[in-house]
């Protein structure tokens, strides 16, 4: 048996979610697993989402609410405020799959020296937290960093990274700066571990389709800084594809 014990600072940025913040707030306060600081970085909402956030203060250990750059710049207060041993990012709308998930996850880890990275699957939810699908990309059984010229093959909520390698997000990619980050992580990670478990509840919402071109581009780019402009051609070529073999 092990002696791990280690600490999760869980990030939640939000902004007028007061649809779906209560159910991100209660998967993670009613986690079996306590060694958790729970903090919510919030844009200066306009709707009740702080009302709600203040019914849940005395367990929340730090809440910001202020306006900010867009996402990555507010993951980033997120990041510069965690004390924790792993980060993980959990936006409002998304929960863990289950109430022992954080419990499961240290659970699973073998051995007395705590991986760089932890991961695990996504599953789909609709609004009712109903089971829609599996991710379309499953988690690979080994990740490294070169796993991700084939998509993003790990949901960034099921992705946890040491805090002592994470750097910020890179604040030029509007969309697709999460890809950047992981890749960034791993390429700087000696042990990473699959928990083989359902980690995270997706909320099924939808990426607009204006954004969705901007973010296929900015993650091009990505692939070009990380994987080389041949490599990357090819990759998409598969893409393209596959789209059309659907």
């Amino acid at each position: 048996m092990h002696n791990l014990n280690p600490k999760f600072s869980i990030i939640t940025v939000t902004y007028n979610a007061e649809k779906v913040i209560e159910n991100t707030i209660l998967s993670i306060i009613e986690q079996t697993y306590h060694n958790i600081e729970y903090i919510i970085i919030d844009g200066a909402s306009k709707d009740k989402t702080i009302n709600i956030i203040e019914k849940y203060r005395p367990q929340i250990k730090t809440v910001v609410s202020e306006p900010d750059n867009g996402l990555y710049d507010a993951m980033n207060k997120g990041i510069a405020l965690a004390k924790g041993d792993y980060l993980c990012f959990l936006n409002a709308g998304d929960c863990f799959h289950q109430n022992d998930t954080l419990k499961k996850i240290v659970s699973s880890l073998s051995t007395d020296t705590l991986p760089d990275i932890i991961y695990g699957e996504t599953e789909i939810v609709n609004g009712q937290g109903t089971f829609l699908h599996r991710r379309r990309l499953s988690a690979p059984e080994k990740l490294t960093w070169k796993s991700f010229k084939h998509g993003m093959l790990v949901c960034h909520q099921a992705f946890f990274a040491k805090r002592s390698l994470v750097d910020p997000y890179d604040l030029r990619y509007l969309f697709s700066s999460d890809f950047d980050w992981c890749i960034r992580i791993m390429k700087k990670s000696k042990i990473i571990h699959n928990t083989h478990l359902v980690v995270i509840d997706y909320l099924e919402e939808g990426i607009t389709t204006q954004h969705h071109k901007a973010s296929l581009i900015e993650r091009f780019r990505i692939m070009n800084k990380h994987y080389g402009l041949l490599s990357t051609i090819v990759q998409h070529m598969g893409f393209v594809l596959r789209s059309f073999n659907k």
